[in-house]
C-alpha cells in the first residue's frame, strides 16, 4: 500500500526544499520527491565556483532554511546540512511520471512504479530541463551543449556562448577567468541591451570585455554552425569566426506536457506562458499548487519565499501576506482610494493592455521595478525634446499629445489602457511631443530596462507594445485622416520581419504586391541596367516602399535590399488595395511617390549610354559610402577634396566651440574618388554609443543629433562599443586667452585645440577624462562649426537620403 502524506513536494530547488523545510517545521507530514541523486539539481548544476546573487536586495528572506550571496558549493553545502539537521523527508531518484486524483486524494506515481499519496500537491520542478535549442542551420551538431559543469575543463579552445541572460553572462565569465586556460570566449546578443540579466552581471562582462577576456557582440544571432566555425549574422552582414564549441544558454520553457497532463491549465497557447495561479499559487486543479521558476518567480530569493508561503497556505494561514508586500504598500500608499495591493495588482494587470497576461506573481515583480502615481487633469507628463526612455502606461484616464509644437491645444487624445513613451523606448530618441493628462489619471512609468524585460519575456506584451507602436508609424506616415479603426485589417496581416545587411525585401522582375515599412535600419533601391546593378536610392527608417507595382499591378522594377541590419513591416497587399480603395487621398499620395520614383528610374535608362559612366561612378560613390557607416546615419560630414585646401579651418572651429577639444579629424577616415567620409560622428538611427553607458548620459536630442551630457563618469564604454571611431577620452583643457590676445600680444596657443604640452601644464591632474564627440553644434547659432569655418565649401552635413540618389547627378 502506498504510503501518504499531506503534502507531496515535487523538485528540491530553492522553492521545493523551503516549502519542505516549512513543513517540517510545523511538523506536517511531507514528502519532498528529487529525481536525481543530489538536492536543488538546478543549482547543482551551474559552473564551479559560481557566485550566486541574493537578489532582490530589499526583499527580505522568509525560510526556515539559510540562504546568503555566496559561492555555488558553499549554499549546497549549508542546504545539504540544514535538511538533514530539520529532518526534511527527501525522496531521491524519484521522478514524478504522472499524477492522478483530486483535493485530498492525490496519485503520484514514479518511473520506477513506485507510488505516493498525497492531499495536496506542491509542483516546484522549474523549467531548466527544458532548455529552448538551437534553431539555425548545423543547430544539432554534436559541439553544441546546453549547460556548463567546470569551466575549468576546458583549455586552449575558442568558445562561443549564444544567450546574454545570466547563465550565459556567468558562463562567458567562468570560461574567461584563468588566463592560464587560453580559452578564447565570445558571447552573442541578439539585441543591443541585456535586458534578461542583472545589472551587476552586465557590469562584470563589460570590464571583462574592456580587458580582452571575452569579446561580446551585439544584436548578432548564429546564422550557420560548421566544425570549427560559427557564421554570425551581425548588423552589418555575416562574420564567419573561430569556434570549436557553442554553449547555448537561450531560456527554457515550463514542462507543459507534464504539468498539462496533471490537468493544470497555462495563461496562454505560448510556448513560454505560465500555468494560471491564484495569489495562493494554486493551479486550476483544486489541490495543484505550483511556485518557483515554473510560476514565472526565477530568482532564489522569490522561490524560498514562495515554498514558505505555499506551505502556510495550505496550514490554513489565509491572512498571510507575500514578503513584498510593505514594499508595494508604499509604491500603492499615494493612490486615490482603499484598494490593497492584491486589488491594486489586479486594477493594474485589467486596466492595461500590456499587462493583460502577466500572473499575478508576475504583476508583483513588474510593480516592484515600476512606479504609479497618480495626477491631476493637465499636469505635464513628459515635455517635448526632453531626454527619457521610460515607457507610460495609462491605468485610469486619458492624456492628450501636443503634436504641433506651435500650437498646444492641436492634440491627440490616447485613452486608458494604452501606453506612449514607445519611440524613446525603441529609439533612444527625445520626447517628440508633450503629454499631458486630459482628466485626472493614474499612470504607470516603466523604466526602460524594466520595458525591455516585459517584452523579452512576455511575447504578449512585446506584440502589444509592437502593434500600437506599428499603427502609430502608420498613422504618422500615411496621414490623409487615417484613423485606427482604418487601419484594422491592414495591421491583422501585417508582419514584422528582421532583414540581414544585403538581404533583399524585393527582387526586380518579381510578382509583389506587398508594401514594406522600414522600422528601424535602412535599404538602398537598385536596378539592372545595362547589365550592371546601378544605385537608385536610399531610403531610412520611417519610408515605405513596393507601392509600384501594387497601383498598377506590374512586376516589381527594382530590387530593394536592407544596407545594414534592419527591420520592416510588411502590409499584405490586399488589405492595402482595400485601404486606398477607400481612402482617394491616400491613393493620390501613393501615385505621386510612384511617378517620382518612375521619372527616377526613367532619368537613369536615358542616360545609360552617353551618361552611363557618370552612373556607374555615382554608384560605386554610394556603395563606398554605405561601407562607411553612411547606411545607419542620421547626419553625416562630407568633404569634397576636389575644393578642400587643407586649411583645417573645420577642425579648429570645431575645437574653438567645444572647450577646446576638436570633435573632427579632418584627415582619418576613407577617400573614394574624391569624396572624403572624416572621422566625426554619424548621429546613427540607432547608436551604438547608447547601448552601455552607466549614467545614461548620452540622448539624442530635438533635431536628431546624439550628444553626451555632463553626467559622464569617463568609463570609456561609448568609445568602446562605436565602431567608426568617433568618441575619444580626454580631459577638458583650461580656459585660453581671447583671440586679440593671442593676435596682438601672443597670449595663449591660438585658435583651435591647444597642444598636449600647453593644456599639460595648465590642467588639474585629478580631473577625470569625459568622452568627447560631436553633437552637430547644438545651440550654437548657425549650425555646424566646421560646415560655416570652411572657405570653399568642401565640408557638407547632409542627411544620407538627401545625399545618396542619382537623381542629384541630374541637378
Amino acid at each position: 500500500m502506498a504510503e501518504s502524506f499531506r503534502i507531496a513536494i515535487v523538485g528540491s530547488g530553492p522553492a521545493g526544499l523551503s516549502a519542505a523545510g516549512r513543513a517540517a517545521q510545523l511538523g506536517i507530514s511531507h514528502v519532498l520527491l528529487e529525481k536525481t541523486d543530489h538536492l536543488s539539481d538546478t543549482i547543482y548544476k551551474y559552473q564551479k565556483g559560481k557566485h550566486v546573487m541574493a537578489t532582490p536586495s530589499q526583499l527580505v528572506l522568509r525560510s526556515d532554511l539559510d540562504f546568503e550571496a555566496g559561492k555555488r558549493e558553499g549554499i549546497l553545502g549549508v542546504w545539504d546540512r540544514q535538511a538533514e539537521e530539520r529532518k526534511i523527508n527527501v525522496r531521491k531518484n524519484s521522478d514524478v511520471k504522472a499524477i492522478s486524483g483530486a483535493k485530498g486524494d492525490f496519485t503520484l506515481t514514479m518511473t520506477s512504479g513506485d507510488t505516493v499519496k498525497a492531499e495536496y500537491v506542491v509542483l516546484a520542478i522549474g523549467t531548466q530541463g527544458n532548455p529552448n535549442k538551437m534553431r539555425c542551420e548545423g543547430g544539432d551538431l554534436p559541439h553544441i551543449q546546453y549547460q556548463l559543469d567546470d569551466p575549468g575543463e576546458y583549455i586552449d579552445e575558442h568558445i562561443t556562448i549564444v544567450g546574454s541572460g545570466d547563465a550565459g553572462i556567468e558562463n562567458a565569465l567562468g570560461l574567461a577567468a584563468d588566463l592560464e586556460q587560453n580559452n578564447t570566449v565570445s558571447i552573442l546578443n541578439r539585441s543591443a541591451d541585456f535586458a534578461r540579466a542583472k545589472g551587476a552581471n552586465v557590469k562584470l562582462l563589460m570590464e571583462a570585455r574592456d580587458n580582452g577576456r571575452v569579446s561580446v557582440y551585439t544584436e548578432t544571432s548564429p546564422a550557420k554552425v560548421e566544425k570549427g566555425w560559427l557564421t554570425l549574422e551581425t548588423r552589418d552582414g555575416e562574420q564567419r569566426i573561430r569556434c570549436d564549441r557553442i554553449i547555448a544558454r537561450l531560456g527554457s520553457a515550463p514542462p507543459r506536457q507534464f504539468v498539462e497532463a496533471c490537468g493544470v491549465q497555462f495563461s496562454s497557447p505560448e510556448r513560454e506562458s505560465y500555468p494560471q495561479l491564484s495569489p495562493q499559487f494554486e493551479t486550476t486543479v483544486p489541490g495543484i499548487y505550483v511556485i518557483g521558476a515554473l510560476a514565472g518567480y526565477p530568482l532564489i530569493k522569490h522561490c524560498m519565499n514562495q515554498g514558505y508561503d505555499v506551505v502556510e497556505f495550505i496550514n490554513g494561514n489565509a491572512d498571510l501576506k507575500p514578503a513584498d508586500e510593505p514594499i508595494l504598500e508604499q509604491k500603492f500608499k499615494a493612490l486615490p482610494g482603499t484598494r490593497s495591493v492584491e486589488e491594486w495588482l489586479a486594477f493594474f494587470r485589467r486596466r492595461v493592455t500590456i499587462l493583460n497576461d502577466l500572473s499575478m506573481l508576475q504583476m508583483r515583480e513588474f510593480m516592484l521595478d515600476s512606479e504609479p502615481a497618480m495626477y491631476r487633469a493637465g499636469d505635464v507628463l513628459v515635455e517635448r525634446n526632453e531626454p527619457g526612455s521610460s515607457l507610460f502606461a495609462i491605468a485610469d484616464g486619458s492624456v492628450m499629445v501636443e503634436i504641433d509644437p506651435t500650437n498646444p491645444d492641436v492634440t491627440v487624445p490616447i485613452e486608458q489602457g494604452s501606453i506612449f513613451g514607445e519611440v524613446g523606448l525603441i529609439s533612444g530618441r527625445r520626447r517628440g511631443a508633450t503629454v499631458r493628462t486630459a482628466t485626472g489619471a493614474i499612470v504607470i512609468e516603466i523604466p526602460r530596462m524594466s520595458a525591455l524585460k516585459l517584452m523579452a519575456t512576455v511575447p504578449a506584451a512585446k506584440r502589444a507594445i509592437t502593434r500600437i507602436s506599428t499603427e502609430r508609424q502608420l498613422l504618422q506616415m500615411f496621414g490623409s485622416a487615417l484613423s485606427p479603426e482604418d487601419l484594422h485589417e491592414v495591421l491583422e496581416t501585417s508582419e514584422i520581419k528582421s532583414v540581414r545587411a544585403g538581404e533583399s525585401i524585393i527582387n526586380e522582375g518579381e510578382e509583389g504586391y506587398d508594401i514594406f515599412v522600414i522600422r528601424s535600419g535602412s535599404m538602398v533601391v537598385e536596378k539592372a541596367i545595362g547589365g550592371k546593378s546601378v544605385f537608385l536610392s536610399y531610403l531610412p527608417a520611417g519610408s515605405y516602399v513596393g507601392e509600384m507595382a501594387l497601383i498598377d499591378g506590374g512586376r516589381r522594377t527594382a530590387t530593394v535590399r536592407a544596407a545594414i541590419k534592419s527591420e520592416v513591416i510588411r502590409l499584405d497587399g490586399t488589405a492595402m488595395r482595400k485601404l486606398l480603395e477607400s481612402k482617394p487621398e491616400l491613393m493620390n499620395r501613393f501615385k505621386s511617390e510612384m511617378s517620382s520614383r518612375q521619372s527616377l528610374t526613367s532619368f537613369v535608362e536615358a542616360k545609360k549610354d552617353g551618361f552611363g559612366g557618370v552612373v556607374d561612378m555615382y554608384s560605386s560613390v554610394a556603395t563606398f559610402l554605405l561601407e562607411n557607416g553612411i547606411g545607419e546615419a542620421t547626419d553625416v560630414l562630407l568633404i569634397d577634396e576636389k575644393l578642400c585646401v587643407g586649411c583645417d579651418n573645420c577642425e579648429k572651429a570645431c575645437a574653438d566651440s567645444h572647450e577646446g577639444l576638436s570633435r573632427l579629424n579632418r584627415e582619418a577616415g576613407k577617400t573614394f574618388a574624391h569624396l572624403h567620409v572624416p572621422t566625426s560622428c554619424r548621429h546613427c538611427e540607432h547608436p551604438h554609443c547608447m547601448s552601455d553607458c552607466p549614467p545614461n548620459a548620452i540622448h539624442r536630442g530635438p533635431d536628431g543629433e546624439v550628444f553626451i551630457d555632463e553626467t559622464c563618469i569617463g568609463c570609456g564604454n561609448c568609445q568602446r562599443n562605436c565602431p567608426y571611431g568617433v568618441i575619444r577620452m580626454d580631459k577638458v583643457p583650461p580656459k585660453k586667452p581671447g583671440l586679440l590676445q593671442w593676435l596682438f600680444f601672443g597670449a595663449g596657443p591660438g585658435p583651435g585645440e591647444p597642444s598636449k604640452a600647453w593644456s599639460y601644464k595648465r590642467s588639474d591632474p585629478e580631473k577625470p577624462k569625459k568622452a568627447i564627440k560631436c553633437d552637430m553644434c547644438a545651440g550654437i547659432d548657425g549650425g555646424p562649426a566646421c560646415v560655416r569655418a570652411c572657405p570653399t565649401g568642401a565640408a557638407i552635413r547632409v542627411a544620407p537620403e538627401e545625399f545618396l540618389t542619382v537623381a542629384r547627378l541630374g541637378e
